[in-house]
């Protein structure tokens, strides 16, 4: 977790109180764990990272400390392959029912190695309302040695009544200068290059990742960031909203691609397709046919959220870009004391800062934001992202 030393704290002192409930104490020495929390924050706080690690901590084996990242328990625990944590992150667009009746089936089963039987939610913002009263009801009736962790950006994301009976933890944005602290020991890459990019990324230390060691990621960036430029009149403002759909429908598929054939080739192995003598082993077992829709079926939502996910990613790097606008239009210092998100397109920015006015900018920046509130509400992406950026040709 990088930048936030309270959180840690929060989170060593209730690992240190799960250990003592475990040991039978009672009163003040357990008050700081409890058997339901909500993790929030904005994207790339680290959520699901510290989520990991707090069942990591939960399941520690070391007598010292608990979370030594050392034994064998925190290791299968970050692994994901700990017999005691359940780790649920969805690809798809919502977590259903049936999926979380699973979980608190799992959850309501002693733990094997004696300590928790830990469940993390990391997309509980994607539940259904359904999926979230099914919840509900196992957090209100926990069995004694479980813990559920939820992972949403903010309290706003849950029903109040799972928010009223979890306890929060607040996770925030990590400074630039963190950030690149941390990815220059890490990955070796160019301190200052690293805080450029983690300012680029907006804190979002995934997205700082990628645009430092993924060319796909830095190249779609730069699709983006492009737009703006391109607005100049109506055929080139259609064609470059085109270009942007297109750029996030590729990023999407290469993501894809590989994983939907490796998926598809397992399947068939398991249904038993050219295995065994005669005419049914090319077909495999029973019902194969369908199994194989449901998993195709399963794909394409998964493309879906992905193509969404890309686009986003590209729709909020432009309404940076406006932001950098109109920073540059109220700017009183000569650009001393500016903080541009994005340094490298200080030029373009402040072009168009000279060719228009704050008014105008405002009204940029809201039209991104309703491109993304239209595409999350299933609006074709194409029809939004034209629509915004027609709304961005005449400010």
């Amino acid at each position: 977790m990088i930048g936030q030393p309270d959180a840690v704290e929060r989170l060593h002192a209730a690992a240190r109180s799960a250990r003592a409930v475990l040991a039978g104490a009672s009163g003040a020495a357990v008050a700081a764990m409890t058997h339901a929390w909500l993790f929030t924050g904005p994207p790339g706080s680290g959520r699901s990272t510290a989520a990991r690690a707090f069942a990591a901590a939960l399941q520690c084996a070391d007598p010292g400390v608990p979370g030594c990242g050392d034994c064998q328990d925190c290791h299968t625990a970050l692994a994901g392959t700990h017999p005691d944590v359940t780790v649920v992150s969805t690809d798809q667009l919502t977590i259903g029912v049936d999926q979380t009746r699973g979980l608190v089936l799992g959850a309501a089963m002693s733990p094997s190695r004696r300590r928790w039987q830990v469940i993390v939610v990391e997309d509980a913002d994607r539940m259904t309302e359904g999926a979230a009263n099914v919840l509900l009801k196992a957090i209100e009736e926990p069995a004694p040695r479980t813990v559920w962790i939820l992972c949403a950006p903010s309290t706003a994301d849950m029903i109040p009544t799972i928010l009223s009976r979890c306890r929060h933890l607040a996770l925030r944005t990590p400074s630039p200068d963190a950030i690149a602290d941390a990815l220059s020991g890490t990955e070796g890459v160019d301190r200052e290059h690293a805080r450029a990019f983690a300012k680029a990324a907006q804190g979002h230390i995934g997205r700082t990742r990628a645009l430092l060691l993924d060319a796909a990621a830095a190249a779609g960036r730069a699709e983006a960031l492009r737009l703006p430029t391109e607005v100049g009149d109506v055929g080139r403002a259609l064609r470059a909203a085109q270009s942007l759909v297109d750029a996030a429908a590729a990023e999407a598929k290469a993501m894809s691609d590989a994983l939907d054939a490796k998926e598809t080739e397992e399947l068939k192995v398991a249904l038993g397709y050219g295995q065994g003598k005669g005419s049914g082993s090319a077909r495999g077992v029973a019902g194969s046919a369908g199994i194989l829709k449901e998993l195709e079926t399963k794909q394409k939502r998964r493309a879906t959220r992905t193509q969404r996910d890309a686009l986003d990613r590209a729709l909020i790097d432009i309404a940076a870009f406006y932001r950098d606008v109109l920073a540059q239009q109220f700017d009183r210092s000569g650009g001393q004391e500016l903080r541009l998100v994005h340094e490298d397109h200080a030029r373009q920015t402040r072009a168009i800062a000279e060719n228009s006015d704050p008014a105008a900018t405002l009204r940029r920046i809201e039209a991104v934001l309703e491109a993304r509130k239209a595409i999350a509400a299933n609006v074709a992406p194409l029809l939004a992202v034209e629509a915004m950026a027609l709304t961005l040709r005449t400010g």
